[in-house]
């Protein structure tokens, strides 16, 4: 089998299922749930066989842009990133991929996976993947229907039909997602979960996506004609992309669509769509509880506990999701995932800054931490990486002291230059053009000390900038 599959990684997800783990400037696809690696990274990794795959396509935004490279960095992979102006759903997303594809080749067969998912079974993705190409190059948009493994309520289903080639069957009917005693029925019916994972031929893709909304493929198709290199990125023309309907594949293609068809498949996924779910796929003591981070159970039994930092004691209680980060702290019932989702949307009107970043932000050179602040001072903890450096700025409302606890910086104040070592600092007076730079092998760590009337980021006067920010 000589063509190859390029594989299309939906990057572009801000779900706070998993808050406050989730956050929408740092979302579950790029957290370490299951071991050392995201599942963003290890979605890449599944699709790393040369043999069988091609350059990965990474379709992300801007807010996550240096997340994917760093990610992709960590791992040593490469890919084409694309980034979305702005969120039109899975339908557009994949009709930019696939429009990117076929610049890249004509016949291109695309695999177009989310990047949170769970595989636990790579062997039997793979070798759906292998089953699923026949079809695909025959002119099928197959996706992969899930051997059911319980009757869950939290997924749409898919009746299989009649056999298309090998183990791939017609779509019969997609159906929304069902009560208990529904689901229970589709399984004994031989319905499939529908992971909502796809792979076809890019052409057609964009033709069947085009006979139901030729405008929208249109928007898409030239906004992809029109982007333009930014760094290491593809940016899609905004104006052209904006005009595509805000919609999912589903709906704008896979129900309408006559070449639907289905690769059953048996390899312990999970879309990871709540804590329940990180309890059921976690591994437990023998009273059913489960611990990422610093915990104690007594007298507790099937909880689920993840902490970044502060001990975690539970004592007499049963069925608790407890999440504690360094901002935020989560206590809910396993069964009620629904209940989370009320509690987030009240999240965003009364505390919106907890569902949207966590202490900790994340930067291309590196990220900041702040330690303490009051009306007069703010206290941050810097990590620049190796080679890293922050942009050539000034500051009209704060001046700032940098003491160096790890690593060498080279500081810019206006026009000195200067190394200045561990245990050494430097001041910034207010107003003075400065930059701070990474030139060693290690990270390099400071303290930062803020003094002064406002400490927006809205305060940072970037003059030059090596990430186009300025």
């Amino acid at each position: 089998m000589d063509r190859r599959i390029i594989p299309l990684i939906m990057c572009g997800g801000a779900g706070t299922r998993l808050w406050p783990a989730s956050r929408e400037v740092h979302p579950k696809q790029f957290l370490s749930l299951f071991g050392a690696r995201s599942t963003f990274q290890e979605t890449l990794l599944r699709v790393s066989d040369p043999t069988l795959f091609e350059r990965p396509i990474v379709i992300t935004n801007e807010a996550y842009r240096f997340m994917v490279l760093e990610q992709l960095a960590e791992i040593g992979r490469e890919a084409d990133v694309l980034l979305e102006p702005m969120r039109r759903d899975s339908g557009p997303a994949i009709a930019a991929g696939a429009a990117f594809a076929q610049s890249r080749d004509n016949e291109a067969i695309v695999l177009a996976l989310a990047a949170d998912h769970l595989v636990r079974d790579t062997l039997a993705f793979v070798a759906a993947c292998r089953g699923g190409l026949v079809a695909a190059e025959a002119g099928r948009i197959v996706t992969f229907g899930v051997k059911p493994e319980r009757p869950a309520t939290e997924y749409g289903y898919i009746s299989p039909g009649a056999v298309v080639a090998g183990e791939v069957r017609a779509v019969a009917k997609f159906v929304e997602k069902p009560d208990a005693a529904t689901a229970a029925g589709y399984i004994d019916a031989g319905y499939l979960w529908n992971s909502g994972n796809f792979m076809f031929r890019a052409s057609v893709l964009l033709d069947e996506y085009r006979n139901v909304d030729a405008d929208s493929i249109a928007a898409v198709e030239q906004s992809v004609a029109n982007a333009t290199r930014d760094l290491s990125f593809v940016k899609l023309d905004a104006s052209a992309f904006g005009a595509a309907e805000a919609i999912s594949i589903d709906y704008a293609v896979m129900e309408k669509t006559a070449l639907a068809a289905v690769e059953p498949v048996a390899c312990g996924w999970s879309d990871i769509g709540s804590w329940r779910q990180v309890w059921e796929l976690s591994d437990k003591d023998s009273l059913g509880n489960a611990a990422r981070g610093a915990a104690v159970f007594e007298d507790s039994r099937n909880c689920n506990v993840a902490t970044d930092r502060a001990l975690v004691a539970l004592e007499g209680v049963d069925d608790l999701v407890v999440v504690a980060t360094q901002d935020a702290v989560l206590v809910s019932r396993q069964k009620d995932a629904n209940g989370l989702k009320r509690l987030v949307a009240k999240l965003k009107v009364t505390a919106p800054g907890v569902t949207e970043n966590h202490i900790k932000v994340h930067r291309p050179w590196g990220s900041y931490q702040s330690v303490d602040n009051g009306d007069r001072h703010q206290v941050k903890r810097i990590i620049v990486k190796p080679g890293g450096r922050l942009s050539l700025q000034k500051h009209h409302h704060r001046s700032e002291h940098w003491i160096v606890v790890r690593g060498t910086a080279q500081v810019t104040v206006n026009e000195l230059v200067k190394t200045v070592h561990e245990n050494e600092s430097i001041y910034i007076p207010i107003g003075a053009v400065h930059r701070l730079e990474n030139p060693g092998k290690i990270q390099l760590e400071l303290i930062e000390v803020q003094t002064g009337s406002y400490f927006g980021e809205d305060d940072i006067i970037r003059i030059e900038d090596d990430y186009q920010r300025s």
